[in-house]
């Protein structure tokens, strides 16, 4: 996935997350800090929210039942793939991949998964701490060896 994909899902989510929520266009705009025509365009698909506007999607309705099942989880761990690409972070411990995660391999306690759904990597140490996240295998995969080394 690539932000452009991320915020097409976005778009495309917004009025399914709005009606999950019981909120009025009136009301969804002023949650997201847009105008009420803004919103409408984009329901309508003539707008985008673009990047930020999906970010803020994302991380306020993070619990929507609509955007897990469209991402297979955490919403988090996509807008961090996509945000920090190239740029190194100290992630905060996970549970480890119980639900959405497929392991592609381990060594020495180090484990690559990829999410079900979404199909970004993570990379996680022996205590299930996130040192990396992309969409690319080839990249956690090269992260990994340099930790390893």
């Amino acid at each position: 996935m690539e932000k452009k994909q991320f915020i097409k899902l976005m778009d495309e989510k917004l009025k399914l997350i709005r009606t999950e929520y019981g909120l009025t266009q009136d009301k969804m705009a002023a949650v997201l800090g847009i105008s009420k025509k803004t919103l409408i365009e984009v329901e309508k698909n003539r707008k985008s929210l673009g990047w930020t506007g999906s970010v803020a999607l994302a991380s306020i309705f993070s619990d929507s039942t609509i955007l897990r099942d469209a991402a297979g989880g955490d919403m988090s761990d996509i807008i961090i793939a996509l945000s920090f690409k190239n740029v190194d972070v100290n992630y905060p411990k996970t549970w480890g991949g119980k639900v959405w995660w497929k392991i592609i391999s381990e060594k020495k306690g180090c484990r690559i998964q990829q999410n079900i759904f979404s199909r970004h990597y993570r990379l996680l140490d022996q205590e299930n701490r996130r040192i990396y996240a992309s969409f690319s295998l080839e990249e956690t995969e090269a992260v990994m060896d340099d930790i390893l080394k």
